[in-house]
């Protein structure tokens, strides 16, 4: 996420990340972030302008989709991701803590069917509760510190429907001790997290990143329909 960056672009994001954190403000430099860049993405360390290609890949597999389902992506930053679902024919919210970021994605979509909002993952709207067949999160966990990840998890994981997917990419690290950061890697115990509080995994793809020996995860969660499990059981 960082590493590929110039050495100043990746000190100035670290130096960021690191003020907010000693404030108690985690996710408030996204914001500074987004302002200071004045239009120029280069100065955006994710922004490649382009869909992601391991959401690209899943969606291309996994297509047809039903008409209406409803999608919801997580910290859109310039709005890539959102755009492509939209062309599948979801219905698609997208949210981000800068305001700076969704208006950058209105002014770049301005005929966009997407609904572009500001909202703060560690305060989300009560509406949105397990109100998605789809939910993307990519890279937005491992950007908050492990002192948050436990509410962090249960934000992303409370959004999906019944039934819903899940689709996380995030770094991971092979040990339980905390990492330097940011980006703070998940651990084994921190993705099972998601388990625990009522996803199952249904697929899991494990990359390395282009040119860095830093491992990543693709995985696909489901939510369990405990209603049409009971239905199923009546049945047999």
């Amino acid at each position: 996420m960082f590493e590929q960056q110039p050495e100043d672009l990746r000190f100035y994001v670290k130096q960021l990340a690191t003020e907010a954190l000693q404030k108690s403000e985690p996710s408030t430099w996204f914001e500074v972030l987004y302002t200071g860049a004045k239009g120029d993405t280069a100065k955006i360390p994710w922004a490649k302008l382009t869909p992601h290609p391991y959401l690209q890949d899943w969606l291309k597999n996994h297509q047809p989709f039903a008409s209406g389902q409803k999608a919801l992506v997580i910290g859109c930053g310039l709005g890539d991701d959102a755009e492509a679902l939209a062309h599948l024919g979801f219905e698609v919210t997208a949210f981000d803590i800068s305001p700076t970021a969704i208006a950058w994605c209105q002014e770049r979509f301005p005929n966009s069917t997407v609904n572009y909002v500001v909202a703060d993952l560690l305060a989300i709207p009560s509406q949105w509760h397990q109100a998605f067949d789809f939910v993307f999160e990519c890279r937005n966990i491992q950007a908050l510190p492990l002192n948050v990840r436990s509410e962090v998890i249960s934000s992303v994981t409370s959004f999906v429907a019944p039934s819903g997917i899940l689709l996380l990419i995030t770094r991971v690290r092979d040990t339980e001790v905390e990492p330097s950061g940011p980006p703070w890697p998940l651990s084994d115990s921190e993705l099972a997290q998601f388990e625990n509080v009522g996803l199952q995994q249904v697929e899991k793809l494990v990359f390395l990143e282009s040119e860095l020996d830093v491992k990543q995860v693709r995985i696909e969660y489901q939510r369990h329909n405990y209603l049409t499990d009971l239905n199923y059981t009546a049945k047999a």
